[in-house]
């Protein structure tokens, strides 16, 4: 189902990407351990973080908040955005329209 936007998908799935690029364990999400993680080329590491911010975004439309490795990526459906707190001080924002 995914989240209610106004801007385009891409444009909202590139800012996502970048964004959950920023959380230095996100390959935990998919169960990589670090080593594999290294192991992957930069483009392979871009297409991990494409795919990523690509369920997240459907899984958002039903668990508005999702942790991933030290980062929780949360729907906030009021301010129509997505808010990633990357560790205790790192706040990112994907607008939705």
């Amino acid at each position: 189902m995914g989240v209610k936007h106004g801007r385009e998908y891409d444009e909202i799935l590139k800012d996502l990407t970048e964004a959950v690029g920023g959380i230095p364990d996100s390959y935990l999400f998919f169960e990589m351990d670090g080593g594999e993680w290294v192991g992957l080329s930069p483009e392979e590491q871009r297409e991990v973080h494409e795919a990523l911010a690509e369920d997240l975004f459907y899984a958002l439309g039903t668990e508005p908040v999702i942790e991933v490795g030290s980062g929780v990526v949360m729907y906030d459906k009021d301010n129509h955005r997505i808010n990633l707190l990357i560790g205790d001080e790192g706040l990112t924002v994907v607008p939705l329209i």
